[in-house]
């Protein structure tokens, strides 16, 4: 079983993480960072622990992470992302947990572009009648 190792690719925005389990004791690394000091916010702590809690395989696995892209609000999303899919290569019995809780699915909002003409994707610059 040495060796063996669940690949899992995540998207959130314009971020993008590549996911590694590993059979190990629970520790995760972010770009070669200690996990709590990649994210110090314990909200997006708790986002990306969310596929390994619900699927209590936390203690099971090491993970590996390299995230790029966005900031740090998308990367948490990727990693989460990239967490359920590469737990779902290891069991495909746990998707339809996963999928119940909403984290199989790909979140798709992305910003707006501008749009020329205006000031924003869809604030318009102001117009006075006068």
């Amino acid at each position: 079983m040495a060796g063996t190792e669940y690949y899992g690719t995540g998207r959130r925005k314009t971020s993008v993480a590549r996911v590694y389990l590993r059979p190990g004791k629970g520790e995760i690394k972010v770009n070669r960072r200690d996990f709590d000091d990649y994210f110090p916010n314990e909200a997006l702590r708790m986002i990306i622990r969310q596929p390994l809690t619900l699927t209590e395989t936390t203690e099971n696995f090491d993970v590996l992470v390299n995230v790029g892209g966005g900031g740090i609000s998308g990367q948490a999303g990727a990693v989460r992302h990239g967490i359920t899919r590469a737990l779902i290569e290891f069991n495909g019995d746990l998707r339809p947990t996963l999928k119940k809780a909403g984290l199989v699915t790909r979140d798709p909002r992305k910003k707006e572009r501008k749009k020329y003409g205006q000031k924003g994707a869809r604030a318009r610059f102001q117009f006075s009648k006068r």
